[in-house]
């Protein structure tokens, strides 16, 4: 694949996505997108669904399908626990942000009811976000989710709360407009005081995550924890016309990130003093 293993500068600051990047909230959020689908055509979203010919994929095709069909996900894709509610929404209605701001609002409802079931995606998620922060590198957590069931989670994680491990937070209701659109990014940037570049780092584990960063004019990193090989990849960032955007690098864990943020950031001082 010619997705870049490194990215082009070392880091100003790192940005990172919170479900299915951090934490695993998938019951929580399978559960709540369960309610939400059964009242597409009450929400008046019944006929916003995209035709199957308007899909990437033909796997975004037959998700869309099943949908129309039955009125729910397909049940090996709430078996795999492996797309986001974010990336289930842009399957289904595109580039329509009135309907997907709709659903989105729908889904908050929903969720409310089973916001207590958030755990750490990896056993030393604290222990490695402490070694970035101790790099100098400030983190902000980005999240399309409602801030206060971000907050609430953030709270109970791990049994002792994350609250302390970022310098900004920014979610899906600070904003006008949710991911795919830069919004978020560009606010946390403003948050910490930068620049939008090529140094800004922002990690997630899904398409809307690198069409988001890729809009916000900062490094794209795809978190494949869910450890889709090589060919998935090409497939859901197929470089095309329509879909352009593919990350800059690809990890598999939150160690391995924080390893590649420390490696470039030791090389790149080595840099500094050469040219001073």
């Amino acid at each position: 694949m010619s997705i870049l293993q490194l990215p082009h500068d070392k880091p100003a600051a790192v940005l990172i996505d919170w479900h299915a990047t951090l934490v695993d909230t998938h019951d929580a959020m399978y559960h709540a997108v369960d309610d939400v689908l059964p009242r597409l055509k009450e929400l008046g979203l019944w006929d916003r669904l995209l035709k199957p010919e308007e899909s990437k994929t033909i796997e975004d095709a037959k998700l869309v399908k099943y949908v129309r069909e039955n009125n729910k996900l397909h049940p090996k894709i709430t078996a795999q626990r492996k797309i986001s509610r974010t990336d289930i929404f842009e399957v289904l209605f595109g580039a329509d942000g009135d309907a997907k701001r709709r659903i989105h609002q729908a889904f908050d409802d929903c969720y409310k009811k089973y916001v207590d079931e958030v755990h750490p995606l990896e056993s030393d998620i604290r222990v490695q976000l402490e070694r970035l922060r101790q790099s100098g590198v400030p983190v902000a957590l980005i999240s399309n989710r409602k801030r206060e069931f971000l907050e609430h989670e953030l709270r109970i994680v791990d049994g002792t709360g994350w609250e302390d491990l970022f310098d900004t937070i920014v979610c899906g209701d600070d904003v006008e407009h949710r991911k795919p659109a830069p919004d978020m990014l560009l606010k946390a940037l403003d948050n910490l005081g930068l620049t939008p570049a090529e140094n800004c780092w922002y990690v997630g584990d899904s398409t809307t995550d690198v069409i988001a960063a890729k809009e916000a004019g900062i490094t794209a990193i795809f978190y494949n924890g869910a450890g889709w090989p090589d060919s998935w990849l090409d497939k859901i960032f197929p470089n095309t016309v329509s879909h352009p955007h593919r990350p800059d690098a690809v990890v598999t864990s939150i160690a391995d990130l924080v390893h590649l943020a420390r490696v470039m950031l030791a090389q790149g001082k080595r840099v500094d003093r050469a040219r001073g």
